[in-house]
């Protein structure tokens, strides 16, 4: 998807910095952080929302990915959210899971 913004920040068109990148998924700091730390875990392969998804290989993938982040980043206790659709609050269509820890402010 050519006008998808993770997309475009997984083929480098931000420079964006990741915190952790394997085959399948890269991991990076959001932008409007709503905790001390807040990570976003995004597939490489482009699927609108969880709802899409029918790759149950990839969904494992990501959750292990989820993992590697929060031990890389020495976190002991964290919140993972996955938003799915507009009404709750998605604004990137492209699926995506949030690694929230200390303080949370939602």
């Amino acid at each position: 998807m050519s006008d998808c913004v993770f997309c475009k920040i997984i083929n480098g068109d931000f420079g964006t910095e990741f915190v952790y990148e394997n085959e399948y998924a890269v991991a990076f700091n959001d932008i409007e952080p709503k905790a001390d730390t807040h990570v976003l875990v995004v597939p490489k392969k482009h699927v609108d929302s969880l709802s899409e998804l029918n790759d149950e290989v990839l969904l494992g993938k990501l959750m292990m990915t989820v993992r590697e982040v929060a031990k890389k980043l020495n976190l002991k206790s964290y919140r993972t959210v996955i938003n799915t659709g507009a009404e709750v609050g998605q604004t990137v269509f492209h699926l995506h899971i949030h690694i929230l820890a200390g303080d949370i402010k939602l």
